[in-house]
């Protein structure tokens, strides 16, 4: 074959969150060591997805016609939806539309490491299942989406593989930078992580988890003597306001603040590095402070959050049995064994790596080995 092959990335992507940024960059990155491949993103955002990630060709399919998507379509090898978790009730049409046009076009089709949930409409269900049954390769990032997609009534063997984000590696952070974050302090640093209801979170009671947050970390400055750092994934949406909010609560407001520069997900990483605990809700906080052996405790408001622990095999207090009281039982413990749970992680993780790289190694067979047919390819979990 003279020509490159060419594979299509579709997932939440453009610059909305740096958690989804992780996993492109990640994906793009074992890519890149293949000298023979050629990359479509699909994206919100083609200008950022460009400048963010050096992809040549960058489509902003949310703003195109059917035709126009499948005139992309139709030249690709190979298409990949994920990873991240997009397969939830609200924009559940939205995520599956290049993946059908995909499988109407003959193009081979795989489900990179996606999360799934909730799942709970009819309609949703329904149009998952048909799609993905006749996915070449379906595979996810936890158990707990297996099982999500399993209940939808889907048929085809499901692959749990690993967050693809968690093969990210930091990048410098500019001494300016940490200068104007106030990160050179001599005191520890607490990073925090909120987020907001919403689709992805529909049960989630911003009163509650507002004052429940102030309340601890009011607790981590006079206990740590430590100050606190809001860390937004979503700053174009509402991160950086919930965050504030949770500081306007707080009785020791004067020793937190909230980052304000923009940074890439290696240099978010990077900066993770500089606290010495964290406390947060959203997914890649968490496995941005796994990556940099810092202690975390996690308040885990979705399966996505739940089924990354429980891969580490790292406890956490249920979100919806937690008060003020139980929580900072457990953050002054947790602060106490920080040695113990950093060893614990750092032994975790590599394992979790594997498993990871697993997902390219899959797509790398499904692409290379698919016959002229396209015929769909069964793969087994190792």
């Amino acid at each position: 074959m003279d020509r490159k092959f060419r594979i299509g990335i579709s997932g939440s992507y453009g610059g909305m969150n740096l958690g989804d940024e992780a996993i492109l960059q990640a994906m793009i990155s074992q890519l890149r060591d293949e000298a023979d491949i050629e990359l479509t993103v699909f994206t919100r955002n083609a200008d950022d997805t460009r400048h963010r990630h050096g992809v040549p060709h960058a489509v902003e399919h949310r703003t195109l016609s059917r035709n126009e998507v499948l005139a992309e379509v139709k030249r690709l090898d190979l298409f990949l939806l994920g990873g991240g978790g997009i397969l939830y009730d609200a924009d559940i049409r939205i995520y599956l539309r290049e993946l059908l046009l995909a499988q109407e076009s003959g193009v081979p089709t795989m489900t990179y490491a996606i999360g799934a949930g909730p799942l709970n409409e009819r309609s949703a269900q329904q149009a998952v299942r048909e799609c993905l049954d006749r996915t070449d390769v379906i595979t996810v990032r936890e158990r707990n989406a297996a099982r999500v997609l399993e209940e939808t009534g889907i048929k085809r063997d499901i692959v749990v593989t690993a967050d693809p984000a968690l093969l990210l590696e930091p990048e410098p952070v500019p001494q300016r930078a940490l200068e104007e974050e106030g990160l050179l302090s001599g005191r520890p640093f607490v990073g925090m992580s909120v987020r907001e209801p919403g689709v992805a979170a529909p049960d989630l009671d911003e009163r509650f988890y507002h004052a429940l947050l102030a309340n601890a970390a009011d607790f981590m400055v006079d206990r740590f003597d430590a100050d606190i750092v809001f860390v937004p994934m979503e700053r174009s949406v509402l991160d950086t306001q919930h965050s504030h909010a949770v500081i306007s609560k707080m009785l020791r407001a004067q020793r937190a603040t909230v980052l304000k520069g923009h940074y890439t997900s290696g240099e978010l990483l990077s900066l993770m590095g500089r606290f010495s605990f964290a406390l947060g809700m959203r997914l890649h906080f968490l496995i941005f402070a796994a990556l940099q052996s810092v202690p975390f405790v996690a308040l885990p408001y979705a399966s996505k959050v739940s089924g990354f622990l429980r891969d580490i095999e790292v406890a956490a207090p249920p979100l919806e049995l937690v008060n003020a009281g139980r929580l900072i039982a457990y953050l002054d413990q947790c602060w106490d064994e920080r040695a113990a749970m950093q060893a614990h992680v750092s032994g975790a993780l590599p394992g979790l790596k594997e498993r990871a790289r697993e997902t390219h190694r899959i797509a790398m067979q499904l692409l290379r080995n698919r016959s002229p047919a396209r015929e769909s390819v069964v793969i087994a979990s190792a």
